[in-house]
């Protein structure tokens, strides 16, 4: 399929809220057919969706570390988690340790998955995944590890305020990109 076809599909189930606001943007080299072009999602005439941009509004995650330090990132920690880890140490730690234990072990899964999710995106190809998107039920893309499938979800029209408010709690353990294009369908 064509850019400008693809392009206007995409177009066709972008959220009325958003029409004029995001817009998808494509540059070629006409002159370098080896070379791919880039493919960017842009929020009031800035560049927000493109990871290879350094004056990007959103941080792309380049270590572990990173993730771990970042306190944006707030992961929280339940009642099972906490048991689990008492029942490994057989109870010899104490109580407040044994939240701290949860929550590292949480980050590093967390982080693992985000990175893993970044290097997929980095590799990926944009026009693959949006002919993916609309060639897929809206849920696939919505419980979709995939960034890019996300964040088209999240801007379409099919996704109410409702189905929207349900997956707040999910919303917290996305990437920081998913989570900007969430905040602002919201708004």
């Amino acid at each position: 399929m064509s850019w400008s076809k693809l392009k206007q599909n995409l177009d066709s189930f972008l959220s009325p809220a958003l029409s004029g606001r995001v817009e998808y943007r494509s540059t070629s080299y006409r002159y370098l057919p080896d070379k791919a072009g880039l493919c960017y999602i842009a929020v009031d005439k800035k560049n927000v969706f493109n990871m290879t941009d350094a004056t990007s509004l959103i941080r792309w995650y380049k270590t572990e570390l990173e993730i771990k330090n970042d306190p944006d990132i707030q992961i929280p920690v339940n009642h099972e988690e906490i048991e689990a880890i008492r029942k490994e140490t057989k109870g010899a730690v104490p109580e407040d340790r044994l939240i701290v234990i949860a929550r590292n072990r949480k980050m590093t899964e967390y982080a693992k998955d985000l990175l893993s999710a970044q290097s997929a995106l980095s590799k990926s190809n944009f026009v693959v995944v949006a002919n993916q998107f609309l060639s897929s039920p809206i849920e696939e893309s919505m419980e979709s590890n995939d960034i890019l499938l996300n964040v088209l979800a999240l801007v379409d029209r099919r996704v109410g305020k409702k189905r929207l408010l349900n997956i707040a709690e999910n919303m917290k353990s996305k990437h920081p990109i998913v989570q900007f294009f969430y905040e602002l369908r919201l708004n």
